[in-house]
């Protein structure tokens, strides 16, 4: 065992962690103010009930012995063995750092609906959800032969697809699985007509900043050492994300008339989600390409999504599809070995069309996969226990009706004071 690499990704796994909460903090400042808890407790809970299921099961069937490259099995339930390694990586170390992976991408399927999902079928759908949906996807493009089982999955080990740290399993998937449910659920009452601007746009760019901050662990903990491969990631990580933020506001500027904060925070997740599959694998040129790209057409299919009807509250669907979709196909581009001679070279790298074909492959199958599954899932747990909230809760806030609590007190009536030891007089409930 490795220490140096050890405490390299635990600290990687922590960074990763804490994308969670800044996803909670920037989807959160979007919502209108009365619905702003549940936006941030649907990802929360994540934490919680994925965590569970991770640490029970789903670390096993994810990166377990792989039966035909479909799932893995039940060797390692509960994560038990202190001496197995990855690599040169305790085995317990890896299964922290990808379960943090499997919980933002539930949490991120959430801005899909929001002001309008019941938390309880939320909690019933994302708990399915990991079983069905992800988990699947991660072992078909993550779980590599001979890495932590012998046997992996098939789009990985026997297609070749390139997916550094999560194209595939993170962004189409969650991209997809929010573009299902959005259509399930149905529309929030009064949208498109009714304004519904973000409440909070200091909260939005302080959760971005979170999940920039986060995003180096995501993608360079990937590299699983402390070396050239991880220092590359981290820097393409950065360039894709700048390149993005600029691109993004010259064209909102051009289009609009103004750069606004929202694109900016916008602008730079788009960056990140795009270059998410290449960091490992890319230099810094194909980097800038990705960003630039990630910037006009992620902000380009924000727009798409009026004109098709479909009520992604906070595009989901336009920043982590779309950019999944560029970071993937992009590697079938400007991928090169030698940055990282695990990959391979692309188009434009002397490749030829192999490596985009393969990347095209997992593009649609990673869609498909979460597209109906997540479709079925949403139409089960809406026709069994109920998933859109009732009209009079959605009308006056799901926070109140969902967890008897409001964000913000805007009441500056006290008709009681406090009570021995400051507790609250009854006056005052």
């Amino acid at each position: 065992m490795d220490t140096g690499n050890t405490a390299f990704l635990l600290v990687s796994a922590a960074l990763v962690m804490l994308m969670t909460p800044g996803l909670a903090l920037f989807y959160g400042g979007m919502v209108r103010a009365k619905s702003v808890l549940n936006m941030m407790m649907m990802s929360v809970v994540c934490l919680g009930v994925i965590g569970l299921v991770w640490v029970l099961f789903g670390f096993s069937l994810a990166f377990g012995d792989s039966h035909a490259g479909l799932i893995g099995g039940f060797g390692l339930a509960g994560i038990t063995d202190t001496t197995a390694l990855v690599g040169d990586v305790p085995v317990q170390a890896f299964a922290m750092f990808q379960l943090m992976f499997a919980v933002i991408t539930g949490a991120l399927v959430s801005g899909a609906v929001a002001d309008r999902a019941r938390f309880r079928s939320w909690t019933l759908f994302v708990t399915l959800w990991v079983v069905l949906v992800y988990i699947p996807l991660a072992h078909w493009t993550f779980a590599l032969d001979g890495a932590v089982s012998t046997r992996g999955g098939w789009l990985a080990n026997t297609i070749g697809t390139l997916d550094f740290a999560g194209g595939a399993a993170v962004e189409i998937n969650s991209g997809a699985s929010a573009l299902a449910l959005a259509l399930v659920l149905g529309a929030r009452r009064g949208w498109p007509r009714e304004p519904m601007r973000p409440h909070n746009l200091p909260l939005v760019l302080l959760g971005a900043g979170l999940l920039w901050f986060g995003w180096f662990g995501f993608n360079a903990g990937s590299a699983l050492a402390a070396g050239a491969t991880a220092a590359n990631a981290f820097l393409t990580t950065m360039t894709a994300a700048a390149a993005a933020v600029v691109s993004w506001l010259v064209l909102e500027d051009r289009l609009d008339g103004r750069p606004t904060s929202l694109g900016a925070a916008s602008a730079a997740i788009s960056g990140l989600v795009a270059i998410t599959p290449a960091c490992g694998y890319v230099d810094t040129w194909g980097a800038l390409a990705i960003g630039v790209l990630a910037g006009l057409l992620c902000q380009l299919a924000i727009r798409l999504k009026y004109r098709f009807g479909y009520d992604d509250s906070l595009d989901v669907v336009a920043i982590h599809g779309i950019g999944g979709v560029i970071g993937m196909l992009m590697l079938g581009l400007v991928a090169t070995d030698a940055v990282n001679d695990a990959g391979a070279d692309g188009l434009l790298y002397g490749g030829g069309f192999a490596q985009l074909g393969k990347q095209a492959l997992a593009v649609v199958v990673a869609a498909a996969w979460a597209f109906g599954m997540s479709a079925l899932i949403a139409w089960v747990v809406s026709r069994t226990v109920g998933f859109r909230a009732a009209a009079d809760d959605e009308h006056g806030g799901i926070d109140e009706a969902e967890h008897a609590e409001t964000a913000y007190e805007f009441s500056t009536m006290r008709t009681a004071g406090r009570g021995p030891a400051g507790r609250i007089t009854e006056g005052d409930r």
